[in-house]
């Protein structure tokens, strides 16, 4: 048995009234593959041009380790210079990620290779962030602490991709006071044994190439898993709902906040507490007495 899952809607290309019309008004995900093209990103973008023009840079690296009590808020896992990186990346898998990666401010000139499309919505200029990953790599099911839009552009290679909306959260085992899932759930190939109520969500799939740019409507969880060596960029663009707007201020001012010192003050016992607190609150929403 797989997740519930139907096929992200796919389009060549778009106009702005088509895409506010058809997917950001009804918040609807879609992949655009045609879209960049003209960009120079297009042909210049994969890991070789990276490592030659970012090859001394020392990035910040992540795996898919549990989430510890004296972690900060995304604080690396490991440091690395670039070059050794796409180096490891082609050699073989590996769980190390870049991770919310400005790249831009470190390489102006990366900004020559693309522009902000209009989509009727105003992207922030100011973050276009990078994400890296070795074969077999993923991010834990998550959604981000703004609930912004999200544009992701993806480079060399392909990865998959899982989303699931907001109200779908009573069915994913949502860890309190954060942004993800359990961390042990393999939403690739997920145990419906230990986790039943998984078999109630609804969500969409995909798997982007090259040069598509897949639309993550606000606040919805995504998981990506790479196939191959890749990275993309994301640019984003706030959130426009008022509710979403304000859980996202709630997320930054308030929620982080509260998680950090909870972190401090009971230490591993609280990050036991929350994954319990994950199982126990999901089966109380749906129905199930343990």
């Amino acid at each position: 048995m797989a997740l519930n899952l139907q096929d992200i809607a796919r389009i060549k290309t778009i106009t702005k009234t088509d895409f506010l019309k058809s997917y950001f008004n009804p918040q609807k995900p879609v992949v655009i593959e045609d879209i960049i093209r003209n960009w120079p990103a297009y042909t210049k973008w994969n890991l070789d041009y990276m490592k030659a023009i970012a090859g001394d840079i020392t990035i910040p690296l992540y795996d898919d380790r549990p989430v510890d009590f004296r972690d900060g808020f995304n604080e690396p896992h490991a440091k690395m210079k670039m070059s050794d990186y796409v180096d490891l990346l082609k050699k073989e898998p590996t769980k190390y990620r870049i991770f919310l990666w400005n790249a831009i401010k470190e390489i102006p000139q990366l900004r020559n290779d693309f522009m902000f499309p209009d989509f009727g919505l105003r992207l922030m200029k100011g973050i276009p962030m990078l994400f890296f990953g070795g074969r077999g790599s993923h991010t834990f099911m998550h959604y981000d602490i703004d609930l912004a839009n999200i544009f992701h552009f993806h480079f060399e290679g392909t990865k998959q991709v899982i989303l699931f909306d907001q109200k779908q959260s009573d069915y994913l085992y949502k860890i309190p006071h954060s942004l993800i899932t359990r961390e042990d759930i393999d939403f690739s190939n997920p145990d419906f044994k230990k986790w039943p109520i998984l078999k109630k969500a609804k969500g969409y799939k995909t798997e982007l190439k090259h040069g598509e740019v897949l639309y993550i409507p606000e606040g919805y969880w995504h998981y990506m898993r790479y196939n191959t060596p890749g990275f993309s960029m994301s640019l984003r663009a706030i959130a426009r709902n008022p509710k979403n707007f304000g859980r996202a201020l709630y997320n930054i001012l308030i929620m982080r906040h509260y998680d950090h010192i909870m972190r401090r003050l009971k230490g591993r016992k609280w990050i036991d507490w929350k994954n319990e607190q994950a199982i126990v609150r999901t089966h109380k929403n749906n129905g199930i007495t343990v």
